[in-house]
């Protein structure tokens, strides 16, 4: 009998790095609003009392991105000078430029080299799928999630007024054969004010946020570290700088499976980081619905400016109906690989991206989230009748 743990992690909305994925998020969310069309690159730092937004757009449309990181900073919940930092009081700095022509030429179908709409960019995608959960994501990452979910829900309706926005959790779950049996550890920090007990704070989070999400994992001998430290009063931008982009592995599949990466806020759909990624999940999440496989990874890989991928790869570890190759073969002939195709096919160039910016790209279950569909079941399920 084979027995493991495996650990990942998520981080609330208040989190400093998510806090710049939303912003960037944002941003182009409200261009995408006004001009589908547009094309966007956009980063962002946030640190004490300072916002820094820079990158590259192209657009027709006006946007008020100072204006816009304040409300999201507002809606996160950093309101007021007891958290050290607020959206009416810190500072924000635009630094936007032209997306640069050389890229334009790329994306713009009939301008460069190929005829066709090419890849914003060069690089590698992973999708995953696994039937460990009912999204067909891996146990550990949906519980991490749900958890630094449930960790802002209480803090939002006044479950556990003393909490702050920031805040990380992390999950090891037992494996036995293979598959997921029990909670072997919950880590869980909170940040929360200056006046509440450190006995309170861990009692009420093991009974407020991880029972209500473990449910039947957790067990007498499951560990639980709730602010390690001892106090987490200090967070946010004010204690940790945040950038967008540094949490690729919270927002995909919590180290269980590969990662090519490039991150996803603030990219338009163009960008193959982004929407080749979502394809990528698609691809294996319906691999996986179908029953051709129980466990399914996809890479495609694209160079700047070409439509169709450089490569396709399937790997179903031993649990595909079919043989890898042949699962290859059916992907190309079967799913949308080309830029302007995966954008269509998926429905990309819609304002839909803030709500991503946290508590992971899969898995979810809103309808905005096209990729986690499961509508090409039938097509492939006669290639399992043949």
């Amino acid at each position: 009998m084979s027995k493991y743990i495996f650990t990942s992690e998520s981080v609330t909305e208040g989190h400093p790095d998510k806090v710049c994925d939303q912003i960037s998020d944002a941003i182009l969310d409200e261009l995408l609003r006004h001009d589908p069309q547009s094309h966007a690159g956009i980063e962002c730092i946030a640190t004490t009392g300072l916002v820094v937004v820079a990158g590259e757009i192209r657009t027709n449309h006006y946007v008020d991105i100072a204006g816009i990181a304040r409300q999201t900073i507002k809606e996160i919940g950093y309101n007021g000078a007891s958290a050290g930092f607020s959206a009416e009081d810190c500072g924000v700095m635009v630094a936007i430029d032209e997306q640069s022509a050389d890229i334009a030429q790329g994306v713009d179908a009939g301008k460069g080299k190929y005829k066709e709409q090419g890849a914003g960019d060069q690089g590698l995608m992973f999708g995953f799928a696994c039937r460990e959960t009912k999204e067909l994501m891996p146990l550990p990452i949906m519980l991490a999630h749900k958890m630094a979910k449930r960790l802002a829900m209480v803090r939002k309706n006044g479950t556990l007024k003393y909490l702050r926005p920031d805040g990380k959790t992390e999950i090891a779950v037992e494996y036995e054969n293979g598959k997921p049996k029990r909670i072997d550890t919950v880590v869980i920090a909170a940040q929360h004010n200056e006046t509440v007990s450190e006995k309170k704070v861990e009692r009420d989070i093991i009974n407020k946020v991880i029972k209500p999400i473990g449910g039947r994992y957790l067990d007498k001998n499951t560990r639980y570290f709730i602010n390690a430290t001892g106090k987490f009063i200090k967070g946010g931008p004010v204690a940790d700088t945040g950038l967008t982009g540094r949490k690729i592995i919270v927002d995909t599949y919590g180290g269980y499976g590969s990662h090519g990466g490039g991150c996803f806020s603030g990219k338009d759909p163009s960008k193959v980081d982004r929407s080749a990624c979502y394809m990528a999940r698609y691809v294996a999440k319906n691999i996986v619905a179908s029953g051709l496989a129980d466990k399914c990874e996809v890479q495609l890989a694209y160079v700047i400016g070409r439509a169709e991928p450089v490569s396709t790869l399937v790997k179903t570890f031993g649990t595909g109906k079919l043989p890898d190759e042949a699962l290859e073969k059916i992907v190309r002939k079967v799913f949308p690989l080309k830029p302007a195709e995966i954008i269509n096919h998926l429905k990309l160039k819609r304002p839909i991206y803030r709500q991503t910016a946290a508590y992971g790209h899969f898995g979810r279950t809103e309808a905005d989230f096209t990729w986690e569909k499961t509508d090409m079941v039938a097509k492939l399920r006669k290639y399992l009748k043949k």
